[in-house]
């Protein structure tokens, strides 16, 4: 009798469970994995939104290693993914460290530091528009205060990429939470025995904080590089690929192909083209993880 009441009370609590997660799952079936068949479909056609689909088999494919923009824009993403995401962890651990200090109004410097990153999309574009404006941007008037020459910035495609990775550096909010909440995980019986050693700080950061935060290191790393290789918004917004193509990143381009000139059945072979492409450079970086990421009940 016990038992067929334990397994009832299971049974109603699966269902129960199912119940809680039909939204998301309805969602998900609906708006993710419906729309990824698909594509794959549509990746062996060409479809213009207006007309019956026409199987053209492997052409999309085929098109994708002779289109010029689909290699610029390959290059032009892979140029911000590699400079950007290193630099962006720099700065989020450096700031997750300096706000780990004992200072007075810590709380509202965490606060300062984090809000940028929940700004909307347009707001920040508009910001930015107004400080990399040649003639009386804030960029600008702060490179005269200092005597440095000026740039175009955005407007020029010799610096338009390391202005869009400068702008990357605006949203370090996310991945500096996480780092923060890593060292705050850290024993510090870790830094007093380093100490007691005679470890300077950065032989303490070095032999401490670099293997203990790891697995948050490598957290940040795979979010930013998926996070990267579709940047989109900005381009969008502030330069729409230009000037000369150089912010003409990949995730424009297949909205350019998909919504503005409707060839839907390339557009989605170039969408599956990226997936793959992140999800070489995901498992690259879990394969590497093995010889540097450090879990603290000493498995790999």
């Amino acid at each position: 009798m016990a038992e067929r009441h334990f397994s009832n009370l299971r049974r109603h609590e699966t269902i129960d469970g199912y119940l809680f997660i039909a939204p998301w799952l309805i969602g998900f079936v609906l708006w993710v994995a419906f729309p990824m068949i698909a594509s794959i479909g549509l990746s062996f056609m060409e479809w213009d939104l207006f007309s019956n689909p026409r199987w053209v088999g492997t052409r999309n494919f085929e098109q994708l290693f002779t289109n010029r923009l689909v290699g610029v824009s390959l290059w032009n993403t892979a140029y911000y993914t590699f400079i950007s995401v290193p630099l962006s962890l720099i700065v989020a651990l450096a700031s997750a460290m300096l706000l780990t200090m004992q200072i007075r109004f810590q709380s509202f410097f965490r606060t300062f530091f984090y809000l940028p990153s929940v700004i909307p999309a347009v707001s920040m574009a508009v910001l930015w528009f107004w400080i990399f404006n040649p003639e009386m941007g804030l960029a600008n008037s702060l490179l005269r205060l200092l005597g440095l020459p000026t740039s175009q910035w955005i407007y020029d495609a010799n610096t338009s990429k390391p202005s869009f990775i400068l702008m990357s550096l605006w949203g370090i909010g996310n991945p500096m939470v996480i780092f923060l909440a890593g060292l705050q995980g850290i024993p510090t019986s870790l830094y007093e025995a380093a100490e007691i050693d005679g470890a300077s700080w950065w032989d303490s950061f070095r032999a401490v904080t670099l293997p203990m935060l790891s697995p948050v290191i490598l957290f940040n790393l795979v979010l930013g590089i998926i996070g990267s290789f579709q940047v989109f918004t900005n381009a969008f917004l502030m330069t729409n690929g230009g000037p000369q193509h150089s912010t003409l990143f990949t995730v424009l381009y297949l909205y350019r192909l998909g919504f503005e000139q409707f060839r839907m059945g390339f557009a989605s072979a170039l969408a599956w083209l990226l997936f793959v492409i992140i999800l070489i450079f995901t498992l690259i970086q879990l394969r590497l993880s093995d010889a540097w990421v450090y879990y603290e009940g000493g498995d790999k």
